[in-house]
């Protein structure tokens, strides 16, 4: 299939099932099919259809090659459901479809869902992001979300001056007659000015309005997320109640540095992994909301359009800007899961967590709709998250710091206010983004070369992890080569070509069986005396 796009821009989920429900309705295979003595035409079996949509989501740059069959068949489920497909009765409605042979045709009807109404009345009142108006747009005062709690998230003056524009006045204090006087208003101002800036030149869209309104980005949540961090670039909260529970904390240690971790005094029994994983699964999966939150939904389902490899480095952009408009809890809490799975799904010496998948799907399977989902039931939603936690995974360590860059966009806008060059927070040039290699054209030939995406370099990478492992015995090394073969054949027969390589690498020896009767060339005597 041709690898298309949903363009950005606003209910993207939406056109994203669009766009999977056509390619399917006019690329999936049609023909005659034999059931119960009786021939049906213009059908297929539901075994068909999970196959041509499997090798279908896969391809496509906005699921990636780490979809499930298992997935595939969910969204089969919620096509019957959505009358996408019937069955040969002209049944739909349930969720009643299994990988078998069961017959399913396609209705008259279209499958489209249509827009809400409310995208074309917004795109109509509203103006330009950057019109002589925004000055009144980015004011703190009309913010309709709560600010952070006093004694925890609580963001002073103080720190705010010493963040932005203290190096600043500093810098000019003998000129200060002729200078205007910085105001906790202005910083903040200023704050989700560029970053509203930055987030509309990364994403190429229109109005980045149409994605996030300015009341969403909360310029205290932003230099708490920068300013309050350790040595490793975690946010470090002042409010202990709002931090993960000690017990959560010990017990996502344990598994991150598995078997090495002496976080935890207890015993160890056999499944004891089992149970503390299903300890922290069930703590993520009953928080009340995901952890990228309701009201940024829209948001990063955009950002999924740029997980493709020629874009990769705009898509960690986009994630490193957006992740900072989180709420300082909602942060620490990404940043420790995305350490703790991905250490895990890297360690070779973690004893399996589940008899059917492995580690990195298990991770993947178990957590993508605790970090990303709708507050609405959205039929595409298990697959988004899943190709964004994926993502994530690959390239939290980048994602999740502290953008240098954003701070000294800040101070130099905020230094041109001070000196009467700009007269409003929303007006003015600011410092240009980075710049990066992502622009060079490329041919297809190149472009189809780079489709392997970076979630199969780190399975290869995983690969070679249980190979040179020095600390497996000889058993343990082969029975997880067979259950990485079983996963993920294609890259295990790039790794060992040959049965040869493979036995070289067990240093198992052909065994050549002794022929069942032996025959010697005996010496013919005559029979004459």
């Amino acid at each position: 299939m041709e690898d298309r796009s949903a363009p950005l821009g606003p209910y993207r989920a939406t056109k994203l099932w669009n766009e999977v429900t056509t390619s399917f309705r006019v690329g999936m295979p049609l023909r005659k099919h034999r059931q119960h003595l009786k021939k049906y035409s213009n059908c297929f079996t539901a075994g068909e259809a999970v196959d041509w949509l499997y090798d279908l989501l896969r391809s496509n740059s906005n699921f990636g090659p780490e979809v499930t069959r298992q997935q595939t068949v969910q969204l089969l489920r919620k096509f019957l459901k959505n009358h996408v497909i019937e069955d040969i009765k002209g049944r739909w409605g349930s969720e009643n479809l299994d990988d078998n042979n069961q017959l399913f045709r396609f209705p008259a009807t279209s499958p489209l869902k249509t827009l809400p109404q409310r995208h074309t009345e917004i795109r109509k009142a509203s103006t330009e992001y950057f019109s002589k108006e925004k000055d009144s747009i980015f004011k703190l005062r009309n913010l309709s979300r709560k600010t952070p709690k006093k004694g925890g998230l609580l963001f002073s003056q103080e720190n705010t001056e010493n963040i932005s524009h203290e190096r600043i006045i500093n810098e000019d204090q003998e000129n200060s007659t002729d200078n205007r006087e910085i105001s906790q208003e202005d910083v903040e101002e200023v704050w989700r000015y560029i970053i509203m800036i930055y987030l509309q030149t990364i994403l190429g869209v229109p109005s980045i309005e149409e994605l996030i309104s300015p009341n969403q980005v909360i310029p205290q949540y932003i230099i708490y997320n920068m300013s309050n961090t350790s040595k490793h670039g975690v946010v470090i909260l002042q409010d202990k109640s709002e931090d993960l529970p000690h017990w959560v904390l010990s017990a996502m240690k344990c598994l991150a540095n598995w078997p090495k971790s002496n976080d935890t005094n207890n015993p160890t029994y056999v499944g004891f992994e089992r149970d503390v994983f299903r300890t922290i699964a069930d703590y993520f999966l009953d928080l009340p909301e995901p952890l990228l939150t309701f009201e940024y939904y829209e948001l990063f389902v955009n950002i999924l359009g740029l997980l493709q490899p020629h874009l990769e480095r705009v898509a960690i952009n986009a994630l490193q800007l957006c992740c900072l408009l989180l709420p300082p809890p909602n942060r620490r809490k990404l940043q420790l899961l995305m350490r703790m799975i991905s250490r895990m799904s890297q360690n070779v010496d973690m004893p399996k967590l589940h008899e059917e998948i492995g580690t990195r799907s298990l991770m993947i399977h178990t957590f993508s709709r605790c970090v990303l989902c709708c507050a609405e039931e959205v039929d595409l939603d298990e697959l988004l998250a899943s190709r964004l936690v994926s993502f994530l995974m690959d390239h939290h360590q980048e994602i999740l710091q502290v953008p240098t860059y954003l701070q000294t966009a800040v101070e130099k806008h905020l230094d041109n206010i001070r000196k009467n060059r700009v007269k409003n927070p929303g007006d003015g040039q600011v410092v240009p983004l980075p710049t990066y290699s992502y622009c060079k054209q490329i041919s297809t030939q190149e472009f189809d070369e780079q489709k392997i995406s970076t979630s199969q370099a780190a399975i290869e990478e995983l690969l070679e992890n249980i190979v040179r492992s020095k600390s497996l015995s000889l058993k343990e090394k082969r029975r997880k080569l067979r259950q990485f073969q079983k996963e993920y054949p294609l890259i295990y027969k790039k790794r060992f070509p040959t049965t040869e390589s493979e036995a070289a690498l067990l240093d198992d020896k052909p065994t050549i069986k002794q022929p069942m009767l032996s025959l010697r060339n005996t010496k013919l005597r005559s029979l004459r005396y």
